[in-house]
Order: C-alpha cells, then structure tokens, then sequence
C-alpha cells in the first residue's frame, strides 16, 4: 500500500514538471516591469531576468538602488524611481512605461515592493501606524497594477503579487499581516476578473527568508521606538522584561529561521513570469511549507493553542 502511495505522490510529480516545463519564447521582446528593487528579492530578481534575455523596467526608491542596479546588469535593462505611496510618482512611472513598451504591451509587473515595520502588539499602534504600512504594502500593489492593468491586457500577460505566509496566518500583531491578507485577497479577485482577458494573475507566499523585511536591526529598532513611547501604565502591564524578550526572539529566532538563499522565491518569480503554464501560488521555502501553510489549514483553537505556546508571557495579563 505504501509503494503504491509512493508511486502516485511519483507520477504526480512527474506530470507537473512536464507540464510546468514549457516557457515563453521571445524573451527579448517582453518587458517585466518589478517594483522594490533596491534590495532584496526585487533586485535579484531583476538581475536574473536581465541575464535571461528579458527587457526589465526596475523600480527603486533610492537613487543609489538605480545606480547599483545600471552598473551590474546589461543596457536592457532599465530603472526608474518609484514611490507606490505617491500618485504622482505611480502615474510618471506608468507614462513612461507605456512609451517604451509601445503597442506590445508589458508582459508583467511583479509587486514585490514592502516593509516590515511597524510591527508590535496591536494595542502598542494607532492608526496611523496602519496606515503607513498598507499605504506601500496594499495600496501600493492596487495601484500599481490598476496603472498597468491595460497595458497588462494588451499582452495578455502577467500579474505577480508578493504576499506572504502572513497572509493566510496572523501569528503577529499589527498592520503587516493586515496588508498580506489584504494582497491575497485583491490577488484572488483579479484573479478571476482578468481570466477572461487572458491575464494570469499569481501569487508568491514566502516564508522567512533574509531580507530587510527580517532584518533584525530594523525589527529591534521598531521595538524599541514603540516600546519608548508607550504609556506607563501599558509598559507595567505587559512587564518590565517584555521588552528584552521581544529583543532576543528577534535576534535568535528571527534570524536562525530566515534562509539566506534567496534563489528559493526568485525562481518561483522567474517560473509565474516565463512558464507557459504557471501555479496560481508559489509557497517557497520550507517554513512555508512544512508548518506555516499547514498550520494555516488548522482549526481557529489550535492555530491559537500553538501560537499562545510561543507568545512571550506577559506580566499582568487581566489588566
């Protein structure tokens, strides 16, 4: 019984990677146009797409992301400053965009760009800590897509949407897992929408990896300011010590499950671009894998017994 299992899981496999095999031709001739790429996935990615032969309209926010990005990649390969907070900025990059591609339309826009911070319990924020963060990680994947939608559709092309494992799992509070559930469902729903038009619409869903999104400096350093300007009586209640506990799951467990090999999610990009036949999700990683989205599928009590177990104790829980 247990071959016969065994064999199945086999074929299964097999049939995926005949049908997942086949890419896109004429790589030369599609634009991919990638948001965040300063650092991070958003920078590898472009570079990889660059050596395979694709035209890549790299996004940065800094002028000394654009300038790294010119120096190592071929004359292809072209970078524009983008702030996905700013309408204005959004609508200039899209003006240019639609120059270059002309009537070929653009093949893909990745959303990769994101932040991490702020991050804390739910009731250490107030709304406008929300707000910043959903401003680049939601609204800033809305639209940015809805500014290339047409030209998407001219090429029946590509949506890759960056969420996260957070978004089928909040074992964090604050905005970031917010915004991920956010992407998801915004995915799921263009998904749909732009079926008809030949558009495929894809979602990468990573675990920890090592990136600025992990980074522990940014994380501790976010700790600490909103640690700071809590009320006295909000510090007594969580304890003296919580926020030194905060600071070493940050820098031993944060940092010994982000995998530094960040070719893991690149290639799951690089495939939702150029495979004839992409996943609907990419899940890379294998956190990911093995207990994020497994977890994810758990009952509401378990999900919360598990993540209640790992939670940093506080001093005065009833008040």
């Amino acid at each position: 019984m247990f071959l016969y299992l065994l064999a199945l899981v086999g074929v299964y496999y097999l049939y995926r990677w005949f049908k997942e095999w086949p890419h896109v031709p004429d790589k030369g001739d599609k634009y991919v146009y990638i948001t965040g790429c300063d650092s991070g996935f958003g920078n590898l990615l472009a570079r990889h797409l660059d050596e395979k032969g694709f035209r890549v309209i790299a996004a940065c926010f800094t002028e000394k992301g654009e300038e790294d990005l010119r120096k190592s990649c071929s004359r292809k390969l072209t970078t524009t400053h983008l702030d996905v907070r700013s309408k204005d900025s959004v609508a200039k990059t899209t003006a240019t965009i639609k120059e270059r591609v002309g009537q070929s339309g653009l093949w893909a826009v990745v959303n990769n760009a994101g932040v991490s911070v702020p991050t804390a319990p739910c009731d250490w924020l107030n709304i406008d800590d929300y707000k910043s963060m959903l401003e680049v990680n939601l609204l800033g994947v809305i639209a940015v897509t809805l500014s290339v939608l047409p030209l998407i559709k001219k090429a029946r092309g590509r949506v890759v949407n960056v969420a996260s494992v957070f978004g089928r799992i909040s074992p964090t509070g604050g905005p970031y897992t917010v915004s991920k559930y956010g992407v998801e469902a915004f995915n799921d729903s263009l998904r749909l929408n732009m079926k008809p038009f030949g558009v495929k619409v894809l979602c990468i869903e990573p675990g920890f990896f090592k990136t600025n999104v992990t980074d522990t400096t940014i994380l501790s350093n976010n700790v600490r300011t909103l640690w700071g300007r809590l009320p006295q009586d909000l510090k007594d209640a969580y304890g003296s010590e919580y926020l030194q506990k905060s600071l070493n799951l940050i820098c031993n467990k944060v940092a010994k499950m982000s995998d530094g090999d960040l070719m893991k999610v690149v290639s799951c990009m690089e495939h939702a671009i150029s495979a004839v036949r992409p996943r609907t999700r990419y899940s890379p990683g294998w956190d990911a894998k093995l207990f994020w989205l497994p977890l994810s599928y758990m009952p509401t009590c378990v999900i919360d017994y598990i993540m209640s177990k790992q939670a940093i104790p506080i001093a005065q829980p009833g008040q």
